[in-house]
């Protein structure tokens, strides 16, 4: 599989800006060999971008970014290679998805309490079918002027230190892994040593994660810190976890690049060697 390996991208049917199939334009552009679909709790723009990809050379990655709750903090999953019809995967998504969509619009409504934004407002942010969250609204309020960027919004009015945040419903990272597993898929956290709200998770957590399945850590991404990546690059050789870098790219709503961070051949040989659920689809 020649050109880069980026394991981390989303689409517009969650939180990026782009239609998988400009997902798929924007990887070629960029010089990828392999590009990994993973929106947050949803498979739904894996048909759009096989379709996209197809003759193309480029091999797409079938995966998923799942919320999890770890005590107070947000930890993502990132989810490769599962059975996308596994009845544990499609109910507790739907879950997930919905615990978001009751969220946000707790948010609004707090929100619209000091600063002129409708849920409407949000509405006209987000795909159809997508999954709806906090990005949508922080690029509401930039339409209605209030911030100028989705980076200012979580900065000020979205920051969850502020009296505008609400927690959603997620399964506990143990309780992810194991659903991952048991679809036939690969569990690796991501980027799970970045600023601000939560650090490295503590090395008897990752324990646990390891012997329910957990397969690896997104240590090259650039939300981690310098520390964090020397202390996960520890615990990813303690524990023979698989290594990964990607960039977390959302289109125009973030500032990442694609193969801004990258994973290894052999990395990715090693997941797909784990994964029992689906395929690569190989353009």
């Amino acid at each position: 599989m020649p050109g880069a390996i980026d394991l981390h991208a989303h689409s517009s049917v969650s939180d990026g800006t782009e239609s998988p199939t400009e997902l798929i334009a924007a990887a070629l552009a960029a010089g990828l060999g392999t590009v990994a679909l993973t929106d947050h709790d949803s498979t739904s723009g894996w048909a759009e971008a096989f379709a996209a990809a197809s003759g193309t050379g480029l091999t797409v990655i079938p995966g998923m970014e799942l919320s999890t709750n770890y005590g107070p903090a947000s930890v993502h999953m990132l989810a490769y290679l599962f059975n996308p019809m596994d009845g544990g995967v499609i109910a507790e998504t739907a879950r997930i998805r919905d615990g978001r969509l009751h969220r946000a619009e707790r948010i609004v409504e707090k929100i619209g309490e000091d600063y002129d934004l409708s849920w409407d407002d949000v509405l006209a942010q987000s795909a159809d079918g997508g999954t709806l969250g906090r990005p949508h609204i922080a690029d509401a309020l930039v339409v209605k002027g209030h911030v100028g960027s989705r980076e200012e919004a979580f900065e000020s009015i979205l920051d969850w230190k502020g009296p505008y945040y609400e927690k959603y419903y997620a399964p506990s990272p143990l309780e992810g892994v194991s659903m991952i597993v048991a679809a036939g898929g690969v569990p690796v956290l991501a980027h799970p040593a970045t600023r601000g709200r939560y650090r490295v998770i503590e090395e008897h957590a990752i324990a646990e994660l390891v012997d329910a399945g957990l397969v690896g850590l997104e240590i090259f991404h650039r939300d981690n810190t310098e520390d964090g990546k020397v202390r996960l690059h520890e615990l990813a050789e303690k524990f023979d976890l698989v290594v990964t870098g990607s960039s977390d790219y959302h289109g125009t709503g973030k500032p990442n690049r694609l193969a801004e961070n990258t994973t290894s051949p052999e990395s990715l040989q090693r997941i797909i060697a784990a994964s029992s659920g689906t395929k690569p689809f190989r353009g």
